[in-house]
């Protein structure tokens, strides 16, 4: 499983690159879950970036405006995305985000693979129901599906699914051919839990900053850790590792 961080700017993608992340990723909390960042942003990230390192951005918690979604994910790989997340705040049916995503995918074009984003918590929030997802990514042809929170309020992906849920979509996504990432206020703890959902990818911003704030300044040598607990299964992890992502297992269960 690959480790995801989020960043702000192109000083944060250095630090998440000095932690050894595997996908730097852009983004502007400010304008929502997935706030969209500057093109000025998005192309000083890229340039900091080493290459064959990916970089994802998020084009917003977009209302169902096809021509505005397309617009900005044109906007998104000119400007250096690898991966162009949009999320599927406004677009309330299986049919209306089918329409949203083909008009992102047609646009993000051969430079950029299109991330469908649904929320965990779409019963608080506008959006697309979890279930709906795989089904909505597959339709519109597009790379990969991504289940997030939409409220930020310290309420993680675990508390409005169940690890079994998570499986099942994973699965559900693997077989129609697509990527799965999660994220959503996921903690060190969560990371075993999530690996074994078999998600592609776990995304966090808290987990990666000083003291487990957000707005704090990230950290590399939290993600080192994080990097580590995404990439070594307990089968193969040294004694020391073990007893840790033992510890992190039991503390996650108990949490949730």
């Amino acid at each position: 499983m690959r480790l995801l961080v989020s960043v702000t700017d192109a000083d944060e993608a250095r630090l998440a690159v000095a932690g050894g992340v595997d996908v730097v990723d852009v983004k502007n909390p400010a304008e929502g879950s997935l706030g969209a960042p500057v093109p000025a942003v998005i192309e000083a990230v890229r340039a900091v970036v080493p290459p064959g390192r990916p970089v994802s951005v998020a084009i917003g918690d977009m209302p169902h405006l096809p021509g505005t979604a397309a617009l900005a994910a044109a906007g998104a790989a000119r400007c250096g995305a690898d991966y162009v997340k949009v999320g599927l705040w406004g677009s309330s049916t299986e049919e209306e985000a089918v329409a949203l995503l083909g008009a992102v995918r047609e646009a993000a074009g051969d430079g950029a693979a299109v991330i469908a984003a649904a929320y965990a918590d779409a019963e608080r929030a506008r959006g697309l129901p979890p279930q709906s997802l795989v089904a909505a990514a597959r339709r519109s042809g597009v790379t990969g599906c991504l289940l997030d929170t939409a409220v930020k309020d310290g309420r993680g992906l675990f508390e409005w699914l169940a690890g079994e849920e998570l499986a099942a979509l994973v699965a559900e996504a693997h077989g129609a051919g697509l990527e799965v990432a999660l994220a959503g206020a996921l903690r060190a703890e969560d990371l075993p839990a999530v690996r074994a959902t078999g998600a592609d990818i776990a995304g966090v911003r808290s987990a990666a900053c000083r003291d487990g704030r957000r707005t704090a300044p990230l950290d590399p040598a939290r993600i080192r850790r994080l990097r580590a607990l995404c990439a070594t299964p307990i089968r193969d992890a040294t004694p020391d590792e073990r007893t840790e992502l033992e510890a992190l297992q039991l503390r996650g269960s108990r949490a949730r």
